[in-house]
């Protein structure tokens, strides 16, 4: 077997990011609320005002795995962050050092970048996953909960109507 590899992704890995982004929805199992385009993620990390940037894991020339990331801020640091969207290895190749490379990448971006932080969030029924970053160093935090609007909820709460 060949050597394993991180690297940043190019506009030609789109569509095998894209592909394992699908993979990620199965696994998660809210392909119900996928709605991406390949052009769309086109746009978002390589247009003309990019929203994310992407590494790629490869093995034998093959990308197997990406992780997705995007800044976000702390006004208690007063600085950046780097913030882990999407963290994705195929189940075939898990257990392969590919999820630790990934990880090692985007905690060295962080550090380069001056980031005061490197977070990401984490399904409560994925023990696997938290068992992983848990071993990497990675604290769970108890006391916060994600929250979010979308949809009708979204352009209510925009025209006032909330």
């Amino acid at each position: 077997m060949s050597a394993a590899s991180v690297r940043a992704a190019t506009p030609a890995d789109v569509d095998a990011i894209f592909a394992l982004m699908y993979e990620l929805a199965e696994f998660e199992k809210l392909t119900h609320l996928f709605v991406a385009t390949e052009s769309a993620l086109h746009e978002a990390l390589f247009g003309a005002r990019p929203a994310a940037e992407a590494l790629v894991a490869e093995q034998a020339g093959e990308i197997v795995g990406y992780a997705l990331f995007f800044h976000n801020f702390s006004t208690f640091l007063a600085r950046r962050g780097l913030y882990l969207e999407d963290l994705y290895v195929r189940p075939a190749m898990r257990g392969s050092g590919l999820g630790t490379m990934l990880l090692k990448k985007l905690a060295a971006l962080a550090v380069e970048r001056q980031c005061g932080r490197f977070e990401w969030s984490v399904l409560d029924w994925n023990q696997n996953a938290i068992d992983f970053y848990e071993k990497m160093g990675a604290t769970v935090l108890p006391d916060w909960r994600v929250v979010r609007v979308t949809g009708d909820s979204l352009d209510r709460l925009a025209n006032g109507a909330a």
